[in-house]
């Protein structure tokens, strides 16, 4: 039966999400993905490089650039304190809007990002051999839904429950252009990225090799 049904043809995003977790299949066009592979371009040539923050002592291998609030495991800071003590770059105004954009497409709900702005965003690049443990993300003190954007090669992502890393828990292929919000009761859910799959960047999306993933975030802090 493995034979017959390797997990790369199943199709991943048919999974059943739990309620405030919301799909949205290729919701960036094409121009709107290239656009935003430059601006990642020009974040990662800003003052903070991208880096691999260390968790309990292990490099991820992940790496990531911070917008608006540096991110290292389990705190905020302005500066990147980790890294070479630089100010991160503000996050832009119209990535706020994109958020609230992102939130009215998500849940079909008008009203959904009125109140809606992030502060900050945890942009992050995967290579082929990149993953992503189980996690979940509660270092904010705002409890404000996260906005995930997905450019380039296409990932397993695995979308769990809110009490630990195990089962239940579903896959999800997301491919470039891909929308993911999770809030409300979902907010805490364990998640990771468990495989990328090399060579599955659509062409025109302005990277070539490698996933862009851009989450948005509330932090709560001043």
């Amino acid at each position: 039966m493995a034979g017959l049904f390797p997990d790369d043809l199943l199709d991943e995003s048919a999974a059943q999400l739990p309620p405030g977790a919301h799909h949205q299949p290729q919701w960036l066009s094409l121009t709107q993905q290239r656009w935003l592979v430059n601006q990642f371009r020009l974040w990662a040539d800003g003052p903070v490089p991208l880096r691999s923050a260390r968790v309990r002592g292990h490099e991820m291998s992940v790496k990531t650039v911070c917008l608006g609030w540096h991110w290292r495991p389990y705190e905020y800071t302005r500066e990147a304190v980790d890294v070479n003590g630089e100010r991160v770059l503000e996050s832009p105004d119209w990535m706020v809007r994109l958020g609230r954009q992102a939130l009215i497409a998500a849940t079909g709900d008008a009203h959904a990002g009125a109140d809606y702005t992030p502060d900050t965003a945890l942009v992050n690049y995967y290579d082929d051999a990149a993953r992503m443990g189980m996690h979940q993300d509660k270092d904010e003190r705002s409890d404000a839904p996260v906005v995930s954007l997905s450019i380039g090669d296409s990932c397993r992502f695995r979308f769990g429950n809110t009490r630990n890393r195990n089962r239940p828990y579903c896959d999800i292929r997301l491919r470039s252009g891909d929308l993911f919000v999770f809030g409300g009761p979902s907010r805490l859910s364990f998640h990771g990225v468990t495989k990328v799959y090399p060579g599955t960047a659509p062409p025109g999306c302005g990277l070539e090799r490698g996933r862009i993933n851009i989450t948005m975030r509330v932090t709560g802090f001043d």
